[in-house]
């Protein structure tokens, strides 16, 4: 998802015609190698770090993952990451979110196994968002939320319910609370995300599509 334009050969190339093809080419072809490595810099950075348990407890590694976080943002500030291709089913790769985390570490023992795929879906038509914690084969913590997108990576969101469910039982939880998120960078394979508590949140498309 490339957002490319035309630099100026010249201080008065905006007045010549016809459009400067090889400049807009040049332009577009930096922003992408910029953006690729960038990205690839921070999936190195994050590869080992369990989800961000690790990086909890190494604060020289979390300043390493936030500039790289803030470099691929600067890249990619004026792209469109609220449209459509924002819909999908997204598997977290890193977070700095403490109480995901928590759930993560600590309820995996009430379910009598590991945490497994933890995903946020997402569909932008329907206004929805569920954030949901797997603990296989029949655990799951979903909190469900209503969307609306305020600007080109803003999206607001208000919690609507939660729930806790195993095989042949299902708890209800209230809901908890309103907010946003901003998505900094999202291509055909990660999304990169900062919200209101200065949270951040690397996830990837889910090979799968979530369902209730």
């Amino acid at each position: 998802m490339a957002t490319c334009f035309s630099l100026p050969a010249t201080p008065n190339s905006f007045m010549h015609f016809p459009f400067n093809a090889k400049s807009h080419k040049i332009h577009c072809s930096s922003l992408t190698s910029q953006s690729l490595s960038a990205k690839d810099n921070l999936l190195r950075l994050i590869s080992d770090q369990e989800r961000g348990l690790k990086t909890q407890s190494d604060p020289q590694k979390l300043s390493e993952i936030i500039k790289a976080i803030d470099d691929l943002a600067a890249i990619r500030r004026d792209t469109v990451t609220t449209d459509a291709s924002l819909s999908a089913t997204w598997r977290l790769l890193w977070t700095t979110e403490k109480e995901q985390l928590y759930i993560i570490k600590t309820a995996a023992p009430f379910f009598g196994t590991k945490a497994g795929d933890v995903l946020q879906v997402i569909d932008v038509e329907k206004g929805t968002l569920n954030n949901v914690i797997t603990f296989p084969p029949d655990g799951v913590f979903f909190v469900r939320s209503t969307i609306h997108v305020a600007s080109s990576q803003r999206v607001n969101f208000r919690f609507t319910s939660a729930v806790l469910r195993g095989k042949n039982w299902e708890f209800p939880l209230p809901p908890f609370g309103q907010g946003w998120f901003e998505t900094v960078y999202l291509d055909n394979e990660i999304r990169v995300v900062k919200d209101i508590r200065q949270d951040y949140l690397v996830v990837e498309r889910a090979p799968y599509t979530w369902k209730e």
